[in-house]
């Protein structure tokens, strides 16, 4: 006799349990390549991969269809979401206002312990941007953690929610791209930013982070060469 599938071997706490991890599973592995833009994601094929039941799956991926990390295609089943030029560049405006607004707030509330984070993960984006060939996987962590540093002191639940959710989307382009960085300085953009923050110059800071934002969506669509 077979095996019972994880959904119905579990209690309803192990199946949440499931459900989550599938999620978080999926998201990662859409948002870092794994699953390129348009690739079916059939449940067998998923079941094996993950060894996890349908159930959870099927929930996992509507919750990332919620996010727009994926598309549901009626009875054909689920693909992971394409890309697009005007798909990009609203993701690049929504998170200049939405980022700005969470910098704003994070450097009004500003405090030694928030300076501290910031220094140091720019520290540690430092030592990656410094190499001559950087591990780009360990280099989006660092631009990550820096990005997170500088908005930590907002402590409004919906703008940090919001702000993961365009951060995450908007990654999944770099991943796709693997932009070259030769034609711009990056580590230069992450300097004004840490240095207008730490001066607690706010329009300075939305200015650079703004920049910086906008020659990341220039050099994308370089890569991807969009058709519009």
């Amino acid at each position: 006799m077979a095996d019972p599938s994880p959904e119905l071997a579990s209690p309803a706490g192990t199946h949440k349990t499931l459900s989550d991890q599938a999620y978080a599973r999926l998201r990662h592995d859409v948002i870092h390549g794994t699953f390129p833009p348009g690739a079916k994601l059939a449940i067998e094929q998923l079941r094996a991969a993950y060894t996890v039941g349908a159930t959870p799956l099927r929930e996992a991926l509507h919750r990332l269809g919620a996010e727009g990390f994926v598309v549901t295609e009626g009875q054909r089943g689920f693909r992971v979401a394409g890309i697009s030029a005007r798909e990009l560049r609203e993701l690049t405006e929504l998170r200049i206002v939405i980022e700005g607004l969470a910098l704003r707030e994070s450097v009004e509330q500003a405090s030694e312990e928030w300076e501290s984070r910031v220094v140091v993960a720019f520290h540690h984006l430092q030592k990656i941007e410094k190499q001559i060939e950087p591990d780009p996987d360990l280099w989006e962590a660092r631009n990550n953690e820096f990005h997170l540093a500088l908005i930590s002191q907002c402590d409004s639940r919906w703008l940090m929610r919001i702000y993961e959710l365009l951060y995450d989307q908007h990654r999944r382009y770099r991943i796709i791209a693997r932009t070259e960085r030769a034609d711009r300085d990056i580590h230069g953009e992450h300097v004004a930013m840490m240095e207008a923050a730490l001066a607690r110059d706010i329009d300075k800071l939305l200015a650079s982070h703004e920049a910086h934002i906008r020659n990341t969506a220039r050099s994308l669509e370089r890569v991807l060469h969009f058709d519009q």
